[in-house]
């Protein structure tokens, strides 16, 4: 399985299976892999002939260069997994090979991108919209893979296909939960023992506000009032946003109607953690 750090090698080695008419499948990490990750390639594998894997910490979405040090880097283990499912190639460039000197253009993401995680992070989708951009055009597929758990981050790059008329399906998977609930993501590596108790909090509160709609509750205020509740009696006061929305647009609404989700971002300490979950009605 070669592990490529260039564009042009990455170009090379998928230019056979492109002429030979196979469908290449991508997916996008940054590394520190989990089971949500592999979920991804595994889904990738089921439907495509040729499967890519990136492995690359974008410094452009990072709103804080310590939250950039932080984040956890394991490449070794992160190919070795990735072997083992059976990923047909790795690209895993420089910092230098995405970003070259001099580098300035950037994409101004798509209006989905101004709410929650986009006001809270400011420039933190412009990183996301540009990255990703880039690969596709670096690693050219047929279809790209992404993960429920970043729900919005899905929404900005499926708007962005759309609008730039880019030729890639995007396929959203189901986010993948620990058994007690909590939702895969490389930052949980960096939670203390007591910290990842307490962050099973956040999908159980989530868990929370749809027993309360399948109870018959409608008030998007009333639920979030709740969900708030429990999160403060467990200590977690630092919360960026509860928000009841439309799954397409992420306008928040007053009401829970068919297509409303849930989203939330808090910290467990020092560490952000984000979490949603689609409403069902009764």
């Amino acid at each position: 399985m070669p592990v490529v750090h260039q564009t042009q090698e990455v170009r090379s080695l998928l230019a056979p299976a492109r002429a030979a008419g196979k469908q290449i499948g991508l997916v996008l990490t940054m590394g520190a892999l989990h089971e949500g990750h592999l979920s991804l390639v595994r889904a990738a594998k089921l439907e495509c002939d040729y499967v890519v894997a990136t492995i690359f910490v974008n410094p452009t979405q990072f709103d804080a260069d310590d939250d950039l040090e932080r984040y956890p880097r394991n490449t070794t283990a992160d190919c070795a997994q990735l072997e083992q499912l059976g990923v047909d190639l790795i690209f895993a460039p420089a910092t230098q090979e995405v970003y070259p000197d001099g580098f300035t253009t950037t994409i101004d993401p798509p209006a989905v991108a101004a709410r929650l995680e986009g006001k809270h992070r400011p420039g933190h989708f412009r990183g996301v919209a540009t990255v990703v951009l880039k690969f596709l055009h670096m690693a050219p597929a047929d279809i790209a893979y992404f993960g429920n758990k970043d729900y919005q981050q899905t929404l900005v790059v499926q708007h962005m296909v759309r609008d730039l008329n880019l030729p890639i399906q995007i396929r959203c998977c189901p986010t993948v939960r620990d058994p007690d609930g909590l939702a895969l993501s490389s930052r949980n590596q960096i939670l203390s023992t007591s910290q990842r108790t307490q962050a099973q909090v956040i999908s159980h509160s989530l868990n929370h506000a749809q027993q309360l709609v399948s109870s018959g509750e409608r008030d998007a205020k009333a639920i979030k009032n709740a969900m708030q509740k429990i999160l403060s009696t467990h200590g977690i006061s630092r919360i960026d946003y509860i928000a009841i929305a439309d799954s397409k647009t992420l306008e928040e609404v007053a009401q829970v109607e068919d297509a409303t989700i849930v989203l939330i971002a808090a910290y467990i300490g020092q560490t952000r953690l984000i979490d949603n979950q689609l409403l069902t009605l009764c």
